[in-house]
């Protein structure tokens, strides 16, 4: 069962917040009174684009055209985004506080027109899915090799609320990225993970990749998260969850190293094998230049074992999974839902997890640093199909 937790720390930083404005806000909403005081223009850098929304919503006065509106606005932000990190502003956490600013104006500025709450929740998802990239996703007439990268949010903000995340730089820096290799055309597109379990349970990442696998028009998929010192290429993703750790929401799933959960999948249980193995072209993306190491890591843990390095996906057919090579928490479970989803259909196009190098806060020379090493291994893996 998903628990909610509110810590003090939390609570501490709405006083600027009336009650009812409160009531209607999510917990990583209610952080922006603290982002906006403690990270000045980290957090108001797409102010423009978030008062442009608020005029839109006040000027509206028909459904549809408020809805397109609103999308339009998150792709914007998006797309600004995208070309201020390309053009050398090394920094995922404006886009993650700017939409957070575009939600909270959803759910509180007047609109130009009578709406219910249902029609803003519509509102609020279309800006939540258009910056994220979801609406942008457009690959070249000219283009051989199509290649699908996804980064997260930053996370643990209770902890650090200017924590960067620099899967979510290279998500940026990558996107609509091309390059030649063996004579082919090939591009990078990419989209933005949120870090909730919520989102997971219902079919966010079988929904982004579903049409792209049914249709046979993607080539290769590299998820991407923080992890720990150098670079990890996560080789058997597990089913099950088992972080003690909470999402951007504060929620905790109940799941422990003793006590694995398995996620969810709209409403009911993800069915599939304990353990799947990536198809990563390993080799060659260890060759990539860069100041990290790139590991092949076969570790993970099961309940009746422990933890070990596992030789192969027939050696762990009888085990219950507790940790996959990418751990229990999000960033295994993305990795596992794009390998499974891939089996489903019986493809075998190169789909596996990149953890990158962890970094405290915020580190601009070394979230370039990651993301760069990032790129020249999708470049060497789109070389061997």
């Amino acid at each position: 069962m998903l628990k909610r937790m509110l810590p003090a720390l939390f609570i501490a930083g709405l006083g600027t917040l009336p009650l009812l404005a409160q009531a209607n806000l999510d917990v990583e909403e209610l952080r922006l009174p603290k982002a906006n005081s403690d990270l000045g223009e980290v957090a108001s850098r797409y102010q423009g684009l978030i008062d442009g929304l608020k005029d839109k919503l006040a000027a509206g006065n028909e459904e549809k055209a408020v809805t397109q509106a609103m999308a339009y606005q998150g792709i914007r932000l998006w797309q600004q985004a995208v070309r201020d990190v390309q053009a050398g502003h090394i920094d995922d956490r404006s886009l993650y506080w700017a939409r957070l600013a575009m939600r909270t104006s959803l759910k509180q500025d007047k609109a130009g027109y009578a709406i219910v709450p249902w029609q803003r929740d519509i509102l609020v998802r279309a800006v939540e899915t258009a910056s994220r990239g979801f609406s942008d996703i457009h690959f070249g007439d000219d283009v051989q090799i199509r290649i699908l990268l996804t980064g997260f949010d930053p996370f643990f903000l209770d902890r650090n609320i200017g924590q960067s995340n620099p899967s979510g730089i290279t998500a940026l820096m990558l996107d609509g990225y091309k390059f030649k290799v063996g004579g082919k055309q090939a591009q990078i597109e990419t989209v933005m993970i949120p870090v909730r379990f919520a989102d997971f349970d219902q079919g966010m990442i079988e929904s982004l990749l579903t049409p792209f696998y049914r249709k046979r028009s993607i080539d290769a998929v590299f998820t991407v998260s923080m992890g720990r010192d150098d670079f990890d290429l996560e080789r058997f993703p597990g089913r099950n969850r088992s972080a003690e750790a909470p999402d951007n929401l504060n929620v905790l799933t109940g799941a422990t190293k003793t006590q694995p959960i398995a996620p969810m999948l709209n409403g009911n249980s993800l069915n599939g094998d304990e353990f799947v193995e990536f198809s990563l072209p390993v080799t060659a993306m260890q060759a990539a230049p860069g100041n990290y190491k790139v590991n092949d890591n076969r570790k993970v843990t099961t309940l009746g074992k422990g933890t070990f390095d596992a030789s192969s996906l027939a050696e762990l057919q009888e085990a219950i999974s507790v940790e996959g090579s990418g751990g229990g928490y999000l960033s295994n479970e993305i990795s596992y839902r794009a390998v499974l989803l891939r089996d489903q259909f019986g493809l075998k196009l190169p789909v596996g997890h990149i953890h990158t190098p962890k970094v405290a806060g915020y580190d601009a020379e070394a979230g370039k640093a990651i993301a760069e090493q990032v790129r020249a291994m999708v470049e060497l893996a789109a070389a061997t199909l």
